[in-house]
């Protein structure tokens, strides 16, 4: 019987590779993070427009803004710490005949930083980012 070898890389070659990929990932994360924190605060401008038009749809009817996100038949999607999907957290925080003003909260820390993203809307429909992430 004869014995072929078989050309294949070893365990040192896969090594060094691994390691250079991992060093390529640590110095090309910084420069995605803004990139990433950008995605992400896409979610709280969506959802803050969705609770926009709850508001305008249950001011029409009762005449008033509502503090409830029940009231208004908003129901805020299942963050990360409860096995969702979401990175915020969504409250009215006045309400009254005439305005609103509803906060998403970011409930991780997207760049490390210490700082917390979060967004407000109001009755005039444009979400702002109040503190950058």
């Amino acid at each position: 019987m004869i014995k072929k070898k078989l050309n294949a890389y070893n365990l040192q070659e896969i090594l060094v590779v691994l390691v250079i990929i991992g060093i390529l990932l640590l110095l090309a994360l910084p420069n995605l993070m803004p990139v990433i924190s950008k995605a992400k605060a896409t979610e709280a401008q969506l959802q803050l427009s969705h609770l926009y038009n709850s508001q305008v749809t249950y001011r029409y009817m009762y005449s008033k803004y509502s503090f409830d996100l029940g009231e208004i038949d908003f129901e805020a999607p299942k963050t990360v710490n409860e096995n969702g999907r979401a990175n915020y957290t969504y409250e009215v925080i006045s309400a009254d005949n005439n305005s609103f003003i509803a906060r998403a909260t970011a409930i991780t820390d997207f760049d490390g930083d210490g700082i917390y993203n979060v967004w407000e809307i109001d009755e005039n429909g444009a979400p702002k980012q109040i503190v950058k992430d």
